[in-house]
């Protein structure tokens, strides 16, 4: 993937989804001993940075492929991205889910349009209810992270913190399966001047730690994480890109996410999901590391059951 098809995938997209807002907090910087530009994407679409890859990977299908429909297996924010972005590209969407999803979540992927279809909460159930669909229907399934289209997609949330601050030294975004952490890579590469990508992953799922240090694509015994969005792992479109464009990924505890989160809320005065707050969270545990640094840290959704706040 190279640096003209990031700005194709921008301009694609552009009509689809919103330039979210950066923000400052001088007592974050002075806390961090840096200079912080928080890049919030739970001001886009659908309230999470999804939207930008669930996007492009409908606009990048064939006519005929478009009247069959997408389908992709989700419990969470790609669910409501993809389901979003096909209802505004006149798309089917079938959304397979958990049964054991949110009531929250549910609700949303059917208001924005798309075809819900509950199974069983296992990854076989998820594939193999996704594989009748396809078979079914002729719908073309997307993967959350692991699709080139979906990555492009992804990178331009760093795409556009670039323009608007071009000197950042490092970007800072949270890892689940990878997609945004492999697009945000390309575009730091691509659009930065001499900017380095770092990853924020919880001790409790930490695969993507161990996959750089292997050098392959580890799993998850457990997944017991307040960070909902990131207990996925990464695939093999992404892995390559992460080994070769990531600089680092720091694991920060439970007690960090929850902290972080609410430095964000009570210091920005936004909402964001635990996942989003991973990222600062790295960059707090790293401060010394990065004293007097341009950081750029995407906070990746704000997608947060209200009722089960953690503070």
């Amino acid at each position: 993937m190279d640096k003209q098809q990031l700005i194709d995938c921008h301009e694609r997209i552009k009509p689809f989804i919103h330039n979210t807002p950066v923000l400052t907090s001088r007592l974050i910087n002075e806390i961090a001993g840096a200079d912080l530009y928080f890049k919030c994407e739970n001001f886009q679409r659908m309230g999470a940075f999804k939207m930008r890859g669930a996007a492009n990977a409908i606009m990048q299908l064939t006519d005929e492929q478009k009247q069959n429909g997408v389908v992709t297996h989700s419990s969470g924010n790609f669910a409501q991205a993809l389901s979003l972005s096909a209802q505004s590209l006149g798309v089917k969407a079938y959304i397979v889910m958990p049964n054991s999803a949110p009531k929250v979540k549910k609700e949303a992927v059917k208001g924005y349009g798309g075809i819900l279809v509950e199974c069983e909460s296992t990854l076989e159930a998820r594939e193999r209810e996704s594989d009748r669909i396809v078979k079914e229907h002729g719908a073309t399934f997307i993967h959350p992270s692991n699709d080139d289209h979906v990555i492009l997609g992804q990178g331009t949330a760093c795409k556009e913190l670039l323009e608007l601050r071009p000197s950042l030294d490092y970007v800072v975004t949270p890892v689940g399966g990878g997609g945004l952490i492999a697009g945000t890579a390309l575009s730091a590469y691509y659009f930065g001047n001499n900017c380095k990508t770092i990853g924020g992953e919880p001790f409790e799922v930490d695969d993507a730690y161990r996959s750089l240090q292997s050098g392959k694509i580890e799993t998850n015994t457990t997944t017991n994480t307040i960070a909902d969005g990131l207990k996925t792992q990464l695939g093999d479109r992404n892995f390559p890109i992460i080994q070769k464009f990531v600089d680092e990924i720091v694991r920060v505890t439970e007690d960090e996410i929850i902290s972080a989160m609410r430095f964000i809320w009570e210091r920005l005065k936004i909402v964001c999901e635990p996942s989003s707050a991973v990222a600062l969270a790295a960059v707090l545990k790293k401060k010394d590391d990065l004293a007097n640094k341009k950081v750029g840290i995407i906070i990746s959704g704000g997608n947060v059951d209200l009722s089960h706040l953690p503070f």
